[in-house]
């Protein structure tokens, strides 16, 4: 009997999970070595679960960001939250991800209520903002002795140090298997998804203070034209004086956010764009299950 063994190989869920602005999208992006999810210095940037699906002759990992694990204040918090319970129950391998500087008893606290099943890796990133080597030692001790911890790895995911022993390790518990996802697609998020989430980086660059957290986005048209692509998207606000703040004095604030988003977007899909965004209110959308629902949470 002849047995078929070509379509094996190492296969599997890799999922990050951490505190927010632990560095979990920075880690997705320099693992895959293009930028998948967006990132800010503030936290919570992340609201969905975005897999990255990296594929060679060897191996395919389908690495999932996760949002940063808090105490939900509001529904879209409880969705976030969904999809970190989502991810624990599919993972082969946790990457638990910490900033160097994190407390590391408030960290242990949090993975130690995962009840995680699949192996994990400790991952102590931002390396590059710790001079002290002998507290990086003693970081990486403090979590091997842990019983959710197969070992504890220190990189600088933003300046992709460390990244490549991550990437052997991870393959080393990942599974044996037939590969989840055919051709050389790096995700399966349509494109209009990151097409908003670029426009909502943009949002979390460009506005101050709590106002990027009352917002969302919703890309209502995506068509590909002979020399372009026209985009149309809603910039969904909570109150009027918000939606002026967004548009700013003469219309110069959303201006220039569609300038900054466009180009980003002209890169990412590697063609000419023709945006228009529009902003509207919707009072308490974040609370709102229908609200919700239409823009993806």
């Amino acid at each position: 009997m002849a047995f078929v063994t070509a379509f094996f190989m190492k296969t599997g869920f890799v999922n990050i999970f951490g505190k927010p602005n632990a560095g979990k999208s920075t880690l997705l992006n320099a693992l895959m070595g293009e930028k998948m999810a967006i990132v800010s210095h503030k936290v919570q940037t992340t609201r969905h679960r975005i897999k990255g699906i990296l594929t060679n002759e060897n191996y395919q990992i389908i690495f999932s960001d996760t949002p940063g694990i808090i105490e939900p204040k509001y529904k879209l918090h409880e969705k976030m939250m969904q999809a970190v319970r989502g991810s624990l129950e599919d993972a082969d391998v946790a990457l638990l991800i910490i900033d160097a500087r994190d407390n590391k008893e408030e960290c242990d606290a949090i993975f130690s209520s995962l009840k995680l099943k699949a192996p994990a890796i400790l991952v102590i990133n931002k390396s590059d903002t710790i001079r002290d080597e002998a507290a990086l030692n003693s970081s990486v001790a403090f979590f091997e002795d842990k019983k959710y911890c197969k070992e504890a790895i220190v990189i600088s995911a933003l300046q992709k140090k460390g990244v490549d022993l991550l990437l052997e390790r991870i393959l080393f518990y990942l599974p044996e298997g037939v590969p989840f996802y055919e051709g050389d697609d790096l995700s399966d998020m349509p494109t209009k998804f990151f097409v908003g989430e670029i426009i909502r980086e943009k949002i979390f660059e460009l506005y101050q203070e709590e106002l990027p957290y009352h917002t969302t986005v919703l890309v209502r048209e995506y068509k590909e034209k002979t020399t372009l692509v026209k985009i149309s998207a809603d910039i969904i606000v909570q109150r009027e004086t918000q939606k002026g703040i967004i548009i700013g004095e003469g219309g110069s604030m959303i201006k220039k956010l569609g300038t900054s988003a466009r180009k980003d977007i002209e890169t990412f899909i590697d063609s000419k764009v023709f945006l228009e965004l529009f902003v509207k209110v919707r009072p308490k959308w974040r609370d709102n299950e229908i609200h919700l629902k239409e823009y993806g949470y």
